[in-house]
């Protein structure tokens, strides 16, 4: 597998128009993209800073897994996930599970920006919920 750089931070969110105002009048980022992911049961808003971005997640549902994200974390927000950018999502996924690694995905699907992703257990990686994702 060979990772290029962290593609984004995931950063589960209560209220998404709250979370963008503080991400555009306090930290100076600008909003770039909103989008929902109707399989994922969240709403997306995308800032960039440098090669980074910054992937604000708010639940559409009670049944979304960043809505039990949040009510696990006390009713707050906070951060979620971090995505490394892949050459190739199920080849790095594939990687991850002969070395043993729990997949949440077997196999890559369609995610936010056009993106094909991949998440890992975070029981398998010390606590952090992983994914990877490339391009189409």
């Amino acid at each position: 597998m060979t990772l290029s750089h962290i593609e984004h931070i995931g950063i589960a969110v209560t209220n998404l128009e709250e979370a963008t105002r503080y991400w555009e009048d306090v930290m100076g980022l600008k909003c770039y993209a909103v989008e929902e992911v109707k399989d994922q049961k969240v709403r997306t808003a995308f800032f960039r800073i440098g090669e980074v971005k910054i992937e604000l997640l708010e639940p559409t549902c009670p049944e979304s897994t960043v809505a039990s994200f949040i009510e696990k974390n006390g009713g707050r927000g906070g951060i979620h996930h971090i995505a490394f950018a892949t050459d190739d999502t199920n080849t790095a996924l594939n990687e991850a599970k002969e070395k043993g690694v729990r997949l949440i995905d077997q196999e890559a699907r369609p995610g936010a920006e056009g993106l094909q992703i991949g998440f890992l257990h975070p029981k398998s990686t010390l606590g952090v919920l992983t994914e990877f994702c490339c391009k189409k």
